[in-house]
């Protein structure tokens, strides 16, 4: 194992470390970053959330933002989501949505998916490695963990399939809105949950994308996902990713080595 390996399993190791310490919904949340409410996140526990992110911050590099040949912003490098992997924010579900997160979150997440090596979907990911990978028709998105998968986005003008049937990952298309990149998703399936606990959605979920590299070392997504079957109304949250222009993402097959499994024996 490289040591860069190392070093990216143990950043993962921390933040599922740190997060085992914070509530179920999401760190997201003001009133766990405030303590208010009865149930926010204790002096010592935000300590601890600022502390990892000073160290991720540290080895962030600066500069100015690398361009294309036609000028648009090249958004290319691996990328580490960092803590922002969490912050979906509290989502605002429909009665029949509610009952299944709480069913989920009630069995300890023992159907996961992704714990089963099934795709995480669209915009589900884990705190692992990105590796974006552009050129002017297209945008490659390789993931470390989950089962190693990828997404095209296309460049090129084309429009949506037609219609596909529901994917794992969808159908997504970018467009250029200056120098941000608004990447549209359909024809997800339902097989996905949202997060780890358990956010369900239907298949009319659509996400939309916008995102921004400001300077070298920083990716800005903001992120709406709408599903009127599963939502009372569009959900619109940030994820902020920090490059490691020295680090690799490294071969992880889940169906040879899945550690999880076993462990999801729920209650």
């Amino acid at each position: 194992m490289s040591k860069q390996h190392l070093s990216s399993l143990l950043a993962a190791a921390a933040i599922a470390a740190l997060l085992a310490l914070l509530p179920v919904t999401s760190v997201a949340q003001s009133d766990a970053k405030t303590g208010k409410g009865g149930k926010g996140v204790g002096k010592g526990k935000a300590d601890q959330k600022e502390n990892a992110a000073d160290f991720q911050s540290a080895l962030t590099p600066s500069g100015p933002t690398p361009k294309m040949p036609d000028g648009k912003p090249d958004l290319s490098g691996v990328w580490t989501p960092g803590l922002s992997f969490t912050q979906m924010g509290q989502v605002p579900l429909q009665p029949w949505a509610e009952e299944v997160y709480k069913q989920r979150r009630d069995t300890l997440s023992k159907d996961d998916p992704e714990g089963h090596c099934l795709p995480a979907g669209v915009p589900r990911i884990s705190p692992f490695l990105q590796k974006f990978v552009q050129t002017p028709t297209l945008l490659v998105i390789l993931d470390e963990g989950n089962i190693h998968s990828y997404r095209q986005v296309f460049l090129d003008g084309r429009p949506h399939l037609d219609d596909p049937g529901p994917l794992w990952m969808g159908d997504s298309i970018g467009k250029w809105d200056g120098d941000t990149l608004v990447v549209d998703t359909k024809f997800l399936n339902d097989k996905t949950w949202l997060n780890g606990q358990g956010l369900p959605h239907s298949e009319e979920l659509h996400v939309v994308e916008r995102i921004k590299r400001p300077d070298l070392g920083h990716l800005e997504l903001e992120i709406t996902m709408d599903d009127p079957k599963t939502f009372t109304k569009p959900h619109t949250f940030t994820r902020t990713y920090l490059l490691r222009p020295t680090w690799e993402i490294q071969e992880y097959v889940c169906n040879e080595f899945n550690v999880d499994a076993e462990h999801l024996v729920g209650k």
